[in-house]
């Protein structure tokens, strides 16, 4: 960990010589100012204009379009996954492209933008931006905070989105610069989610492609001063030196080669505490670790820091040596669980293998327990998978976790019959079945479990609004000798099969969702579900499916069906969870106590974000959403629409106090 000394400059329109917290923490009941509302990511707002009796009158109030959807000629679609900001009467929200646009709250019409001239085809992994973040010294101007993905961290004026002159060099921080393991190819290394600001220190993560090589880009998480762009501390997820803790779970000198292990979801903070809380990924590579032997602290783990100096004050692994990709996608949600008796403050992590787990926030204990389970063992010469994976005591895994021969799925005889077929080629032991050149069965698959979308938390119903994908793939190890021609023969990117180099190891990568001729998943429905989890016991109370696969694909509209789920809820005092996220074109609402579908709000095209509501200058509330689609064409246009909803005028109550 490195630590750097600065002093203070001249903010954007005034100079600050103290830093204080602002109390995000308790914002106006009608704002949304941080990307979960509060720094630690409940997701919920006090309004309750809108509930349960009168959500179905719901109406578009107004759109938005950014003018930002993009599809390069050789990479991936822009992805429109903003959820906007609101403070002080404006909305904010950035795009894939780099530019940041402040909105009219109530017309939705534009106030400034500000262009942070992205290359548009830099060839991304992931085109991507989740929104931008927000500070306001004791004694300047608010500023807004984007960070870009070609990866620069910019800080704007928030009344004109004029650069500010005394933040990096005038407004602008290359994040590219000083990493252990610098980038090598220009989309490498990004950045996708907005930073946490804690007393006046950004702290942030980053984008990694993982599958390249073992020696992608490092994950150093990085704190700068939030006046003056000045590196504070730097925090490398693999630890450096031999003595540190958790140096032990790399061996042969991995720990100096291997990159990623980086955070590249929300981070969420405690700024009474001066905590934040860092969710991490896989080491490089992903589906191979013979070069990374060991358990591989902190990858894939939740990490509490020191904000002010980027000191580690616990950790709790969720995945030891990965070899699935099974990130901590999901930002941390702080909350409180109320047991016997006591209250104890808790940070709840979701993984991609279903599994969710409630720790004490001040040791990284968790709450319910966690037991080692045994884990099948690896048959790849060079690897040595973990013989054991936690798993929580409650609550129970969220997503299914193995799946019988007999379960194949399909929408007709043929269906059922390829799927059987295909998996019965495969290596196929439930959760944590490795890799291996015969090819494996994951469920879930890669997407998830527990996605990037996350939790939303009711403080009034201490509830856990837990979305999770059920989608299985096939992970096939490649002998390098073999990789350039399997990967010609006609299986691409842009086909059923996703190839990766793993450069530095003995195999390539190949990978693909099961999914018969039909398009459909050779698991069965439904695809996407919602959970409602005690938070104080770890029960689950209620499941429901989520959104549904677009009619022609599946069983549209049949009770079960629902859809994978790219974004995640939020929760309102009204008694309501709103989610979009599907493949689907719509935004749903649904019943806090029982889960039950209250209505769905049409969209142009499926929204691959996470909703905000906040209550405008004219006392409406509004419930605001973007839509951008997911990347597929054939089941959604590519978008870049932003929409909000309102009550009608007849159906709005009183002015909220």
């Amino acid at each position: 960990m490195r630590h750097i000394g600065s002093m203070g400059v001249a903010a954007c329109a005034a100079l600050a010589l103290t830093v204080a917290i602002w109390p995000l923490d308790t914002p106006p009941d009608g704002d949304w100012p941080a990307y979960g509302r509060d720094p630690g990511g409940q997701r919920f707002s006090p309004l309750r204009q809108i509930d349960r009796r009168n959500v179905a009158s719901l109406k578009v109030a107004w759109t938005f379009r950014t003018g930002d959807a993009y599809q390069p000629r050789r990479s991936r679609s822009t992805a429109f996954e903003a959820t906007p900001l609101y403070v002080d009467g404006t909305l904010y929200l950035a795009t894939p492209l780099g530019r940041i646009v402040a909105l009219d709250p109530v017309s939705g019409t534009p106030r400034w933008t500000y262009d942070a001239a992205v290359n548009k085809d830099g060839g991304y992994g992931d085109f991507a931006n989740r929104g931008v973040s927000t500070w306001k010294p004791p004694a300047g101007e608010r500023r807004i905070f984007l960070a870009t993905i070609d990866a620069r961290l910019i800080a704007v004026d928030a009344a004109t989105g004029k650069p500010c002159a005394g933040f990096g060099d005038n407004g602008t921080v290359n994040l590219r610069t000083g990493l252990r393991i610098a980038p090598f190819h220009f989309g490498d290394y990004e950045e996708t989610s907005p930073p946490a600001v804690v007393d006046g220190t950004i702290v942030l993560g980053s984008g990694i492609a993982d599958n390249g090589s073992v020696g992608q880009p490092s994950g150093e998480v990085r704190g700068f001063d939030a006046l003056t762009g000045k590196l504070k501390w730097s925090w490398d997820p693999i630890p450096q030196e031999p003595k540190a803790v958790g140096a032990d779970t790399w061996k042969n000198g991995s720990a100096g080669r291997t990159g990623a292990a980086n955070a590249w979801s929300v981070i969420a903070a405690d700024p009474a505490r001066g905590m934040v809380f860092v969710p991490t990924g896989s080491a490089s590579p992903d589906y191979y670790g013979g070069e990374r032997i060991g358990d591989n602290l902190f990858a894939n783990s939740v990490v509490a820091l020191r904000a002010a100096t980027g000191e580690r004050v616990w950790h709790f692994q969720t995945v030891h040596h990965d070899l699935w990709d099974y990130d901590v996608a999901a930002p941390p949600v702080l909350f409180d669980v109320h047991r016997g008796g006591r209250t104890i403050a808790a940070v709840g992590v979701g993984s991609k293998d279903g599994n969710f787990f409630i720790l004490n926030r001040d040791t990284g204990a968790p709450i319910f327990g966690v037991e080692e389970r045994p884990a099948p063992r690896s048959d790849v010469a060079g690897e040595i998978s973990s013989p054991t994976q936690p798993f929580p005591l409650a609550p129970r895994p969220l997503a299914p976790q193995s799946m019988s021969l007999n379960d194949a799925w399909g929408p007709d005889d043929a269906s059922r019959q390829w799927c059987r077929d295909e998996i019965s080629k495969l290596r196929s032991e439930g959760v944590f079945t490795p890799p291996s050149v015969r090819g494996s069965f994951m469920i879930p698959g890669n997407i998830g479990g527990m996605a990037w979308g996350g939790a939303a938390y009711d403080p009034e119903r201490h509830l856990l609004a837990i979305p999770t994908n059920n989608f299985a793939a096939e992970v096939r190890l490649i002998p390098r000798a073999d990789f350039a021609r399997e990967r010609e023969t006609g299986r691409s990117l842009n086909g059923d099969w996703e190839f990766a180099e793993q450069r530095g190891t003995p195999y390539g990568m190949a990978r693909r969702f099961l999914r018969s001729p039909s398009g459909l998943p050779c698991n069965p429905p439904p695809w996407g579900v919602l959970n409602g989890v005690d938070a104080d016991t770890g029960a689950v109370k209620w499941t429901v499916p989520t959104g549904e696969v677009p009619a022609g694909r599946g069983p549209a509209r049949e009770p079960g069906g629902g859809s994978i789920a790219l974004g995640g809820p939020i929760a309102t005092a009204g008694g309501l969870i709103f989610m979009a996220g599907t493949l689907d074109a719509a935004i749903h609402a649904y019943d806090s106590d029982t889960g039950k579908e209250l209505w769905r709000g049409a969209l142009p095209t499926s929204a691959r974000s996470t909703p905000m509501t906040f209550r405008g200058p004219d006392g409406k509330q509004y419930v605001v959403i973007s839509a951008g689609g997911h990347g597929i064409p054939e089941l959604a246009p590519l978008g870049d629409y932003v929409v909000a909803f309102g009550l009608p005028q007849n159906s709005t109550r009183p002015r909220e106090q």
